[in-house]
């Protein structure tokens, strides 16, 4: 009988369930980033600084809040989701384009046309990058971590 640690076993409803996990810590998380740049800039909050891909520009000092709402939100909330939810250094990226796939598809719905603006593409493929280096590197430290062999006691010294 072989080991079984790290066996890969296709089980779709953890994986449906895990991808429903990393979207809810996506908005969350981006939703209480974007409170703070609101209270920075004294900007009325709005599902549209969500997912209006035009207030995402290089112009205006509320549209670089929001930029910048978007980054540290996959700095922070995102690349920790994929640490404590997906916890495979492997399945990382597979998880944060997912993410972000299912956010383009609803900014799509939201919007009634297909985003187009660079400063959209630009900040979602940062925050793709981000998101997925940060928690390969999370999850690497995890899978790294030492194993205790002993099976005695453990004694204090």
């Amino acid at each position: 009988m072989a080991g079984s640690f790290r066996t890969n076993v296709w089980d779709p409803g953890l994986i449906i369930s895990q991808m429903f996990a990393m979207q809810t810590v996506y908005y969350f998380f981006l939703g209480l980033w974007l409170v703070l740049v609101d209270l920075i800039s004294s900007r009325t909050r709005s599902v549209d600084q969500l997912f209006n891909f035009e207030d995402l520009e290089f112009k205006s000092f509320n549209g670089k809040l929001i930029m910048i709402a978007f980054v540290l939100n996959s700095l922070t909330g995102s690349a920790g989701g994929l640490w404590l939810i997906v916890q495979r250094t492997r399945q990382c990226l597979d998880f944060a384009a997912t993410v972000h796939f299912y956010h383009l598809i609803i900014c799509w719905v939201y919007n009634g046309s297909f985003p187009l603006t660079l400063s959209w593409w630009l900040v979602n493929i940062v925050c793709l990058a981000l998101m997925t280096v940060l928690g390969e590197f999370l999850c690497m430290r995890s899978e790294m971590a030492a194993i205790p062999v002993s099976v005695g006691p453990k004694v204090d010294l």
